[in-house]
Parts: structure tokens; C-alpha cells; sequence
């Protein structure tokens, strides 16, 4: 997956198991116990969240993703695919 995808991505507001699947390049078991420990964090600082739905920045925060260097890698991509064009 891209830079630039993985933005993308990452700009929705939830998360779904699918998208936490793709970011990971996980399968889904290892997914859904990271999903469960977001969950778990979530519901013990008093929280309720929508069935199945977690928030995307408390998965950013999880897998410890850099968005400043996502976002100049997109730059990047971009700048190449101008030139190459």
C-alpha cells in the first residue's frame, strides 16, 4: 500500500476490521485482539463506542503511526509521478 493510500485511510473518522487489516497487513485474529484491546482501553476511560466501529486516531495512537512522514512520503510519490509524466 501506498503513502498516499494508507492516508487515505487513515482520514476516515472509524475504523473497521477491514481497514485495521489493510494498515496492519495482518489477518484477522490478530486484528480483532488489537481491536479488543482499543476497545478495552476506550470502555475503561468511560467511553462507548458504535458496534464493530473504533476511532481512527486511537488506532493511529495503537500502531504508533507517523503521519508527518506519510504525508511528505505522499508529497514524494506525487512529485515523481509529475515527473515521470
Amino acid at each position: 500500500m501506498t503513502a498516499n493510500e494508507t492516508l487515505n485511510l487513515l482520514s476516515k473518522q472509524w475504523c473497521n476490521i477491514q481497514d485495521l487489516m489493510k494498515l496492519t497487513n495482518l489477518g484477522r485474529n490478530s486484528v480483532l485482539k488489537i481491536r479488543k484491546e482499543i476497545i478495552t482501553d476506550l470502555t475503561n476511560q468511560g467511553y462507548k463506542l458504535p458496534c464493530n466501529l473504533i476511532p481512527m486516531c486511537e488506532v493511529v495512537n495503537k500502531l504508533n503511526i507517523n503521519v508527518p512522514y506519510l504525508k511528505e512520503m505522499a508529497n514524494m510519490e506525487l512529485k515523481w509521478n509529475l515527473l515521470n509524466n
